[in-house]
């Protein structure tokens, strides 16, 4: 079990999005969920996203994963990242529940790094909340204050940029944790062979939530009013301000009603941008196999990563999994609310739970589309 040791409400309400901290001793004794080993083996995988980094002077190499063959790379100057390690590896997720202070929705994944002395990826800005969070070994890191910097060689699609002034200069041990929010440009350089762990959180841009719109409307066939004026302009060229005007208008109209926009929140925000390792049964699921394993034992299990998402206010009674929507109007605001929060339903839970007919209907929907499982 991981247990943070700082004020989480306090953290929200003066770091959050605000600016960067350091937060040594993060977590007391932290014991690696993981080791290099078993990461190594994940980035063997092709359905993995995985890739090393190589430090060379004044630049950086990297190979994309599967990775098989490490002695090519030395003793140092690189590191290994695996990206959505929470999806594949269920030891990583008490280490998740830590960080549920913060919304599912936001959650990104757990990325993991193996890094040798001298390894890191060198400045670069991101565009979401990272925590970094180090385990075993020792790792430098740099943060620099918001600002305009220059790409590193011009490159606008690189995330990497040009050196910073640091306003943060630290070096961090097993349990110590660095927040930085977005726009903050920083980097790492490993002292002692290390692994770290970076917990991302992501929200959507004004790109995606457009394309989720455009998605819905085209999918539900709606959307279908179009402009009309009072009023035209002398010129026959012209597109007057009001006419400009009136057809944003009709967006806003749009996005003003929530039978469109919470069913288009609900589904990107529910939605990964990782594989998920979804756990497909070999036969199709029936009540009665759900009956039979519960009263021999079985806990109800969700798959790493899913989201399971439901909106404040909806105009439905229903769940958002994986961009999926799930009607709930047979369950109880108890039964939704205990199936959007738990990661393991235990046995007991479980036999409670699915005294409900509709319950037991919706257990056995989610096995069969693999994103719970019987453990």
């Amino acid at each position: 079990m991981y247990k943070i040791n700082f004020n989480t409400s306090e953290f929200l309400s003066t770091h959050w999005q605000k600016e960067p901290l350091v937060i040594k001793g993060a977590f007391s004794n932290f014991v690696d969920p993981m080791s290099a080993d078993e990461l190594a083996g994940l980035a063997c995988e092709e359905e993995i996203s995985s890739r090393v980094v190589i430090t060379k002077e004044n630049n950086w190499e990297i190979i994309q994963g599967p990775i098989n063959d490490y002695e090519q790379f030395g003793e140092d100057n690189w590191q290994l990242l695996v990206q959505a390690v929470n999806h594949w590896f269920p030891d990583s997720a008490p280490l998740i529940e830590a960080f549920r202070f913060i919304p599912d929705w936001r959650f990104d994944d757990l990325m993991v790094s193996f890094a040798t002395p001298g390894g890191g990826v060198g400045p670069h800005i991101d565009n979401y909340d990272v925590f970094l969070l180090q385990g075993e070994g020792t790792r430098r890191w740099k943060v620099g204050a918001k600002g305009n910097y220059t790409p590193r060689g011009g490159d606008t699609h690189t995330a990497l940029i040009d050196d910073f002034e640091p306003i943060i200069d630290i070096v961090l041990e097993a349990g110590d944790m660095l927040y930085i929010p977005p726009g903050f440009p920083h980097c790492a350089q490993t002292l002692t062979t290390a692994l770290s762990y970076s917990i991302g959180f992501r929200a959507p841009s004004q790109q995606e939530l457009f394309s989720s719109v455009a998605d819905h409307l085209l999918d539900t066939n709606t959307g279908l009013k179009r402009f009309t004026s009072t009023s035209e302009p002398v010129a026959a060229s012209s597109v007057s301000i009001d006419h400009q005007k009136g057809m944003l208008s009709l967006l806003n109209e749009l996005l003003k009603q929530p039978e469109q926009y919470q069913t288009v929140l609900g589904q990107l925000l529910s939605q990964n941008r990782f594989e998920l390792d979804l756990c497909d049964p070999e036969s199709p699921y029936q009540k009665e196999d759900l009956t039979d394993a519960l009263s021999e034992g079985a806990e109800i299990h969700r798959i790493g990563g899913l989201k399971v998402i439901k909106l404040e206010g909806d105009t439905e009674q229903r769940l958002f999994i994986n961009g999926d929507i799930f009607a709930c109007e047979q369950l109880t605001s108890e039964e939704i609310e205990h199936l959007a929060n738990a990661f393991i339903i235990d046995n007991q839970q479980a036999l409670t739970l699915c005294g409900s007919s509709a319950m037991s209907e919706m257990f056995v929907g989610l096995l069969n589309k693999g994103f719970y499982y019987l453990a």
